[in-house]
């Protein structure tokens, strides 16, 4: 069975993402430079979306798409990836692999799950390059070294709720741009998800996340990384203003 009733457009959308991937970070561009291609791959899914029918939508099959962190402790991305999941109008959970290392796995039509790993390979590689400059930083310096693992996971959190909050609020603006069609292209997707969804009957639960300690300065430090990061995506949205990093 076809992933999508029209499954040419789809392959076309994923060789796009496949060229836009080798602009990782891992093969030495900026991060601004990821996450502008970021805000390419996201214009292209509404494309996309907006090129099939209703009928189509509604025949649409949904897909797992799984992100392997390669950790079995949570990692920085964990705060981010439900932020992912809604900007790609899909499902996630966490489950462990055969070797106890957690997976995301990502629940939708099948270019939004692409999308969503796509963004989640990105985020993931920025905050660990941010990361690795704040070490470098004087700020960092000042932080005596049994403070030092505090002051990671507090600039790491403070960065993945920056570009959480970021990407809700792009969200909010793409939505508003698709329903100015007229289609209720949202609540459609949303409702072909929602019923494949419940028809896998899994039993998750929400984890309650305690209160954790946070260093506010590297936590702020965190923040304005995430805040710098070049993320504009939507449909017809420039890429053009996207701000400067500093040093």
């Amino acid at each position: 069975m076809n992933q999508t009733s029209n499954p040419a457009a789809l392959d076309k959308l994923k060789l796009r993402i496949q060229a836009l991937r080798a602009k990782t970070i891992a093969n030495g561009c900026t991060e601004d430079e990821a996450l502008s291609a970021a805000a390419k791959v996201a214009e292209l899914l509404d494309r996309h979306d907006l090129s099939l029918s209703d009928v189509e939508l509604r025949a649409s099959l949904c897909e797992r798409r799984v992100y392997e962190t390669y950790r079995k402790k949570r990692i920085p991305l964990d705060d981010c990836i439900g932020a992912i999941a809604h900007f790609c109008d899909c499902r996630v959970w966490r489950e462990k692999d055969a070797g106890g290392e957690n997976i995301y796995v990502f629940f939708g039509l099948g270019a939004d799950v692409e999308v969503a790993h796509y963004l989640a390979e990105l985020i993931d590689g920025a905050v660990r390059a941010e990361l690795g400059r704040f070490k470098t930083s004087v700020d960092y310096s000042r932080f005596r070294h049994q403070q030092r693992h505090l002051a990671n996971a507090s600039f790491a959190l403070g960065m993945v709720a920056s570009i959480a909050d970021r990407l809700v609020a792009i969200k909010a603006g793409r939505d508003q741009v698709n329903e100015g069609t007229g289609r209720g292209l949202v609540v459609l997707k949303t409702s072909v998800v929602d019923a494949e969804f419940d028809k896998l009957a899994l039993n998750l639960r929400n984890q309650r996340s305690g209160g954790r300690m946070v260093s506010m300065t590297a936590y702020e430090a965190g923040g304005a990384a995430g805040a710098s990061l070049a993320i504009n995506p939507g449909l017809g949205g420039s890429r053009s203003g996207t701000t400067p990093k500093g040093n």
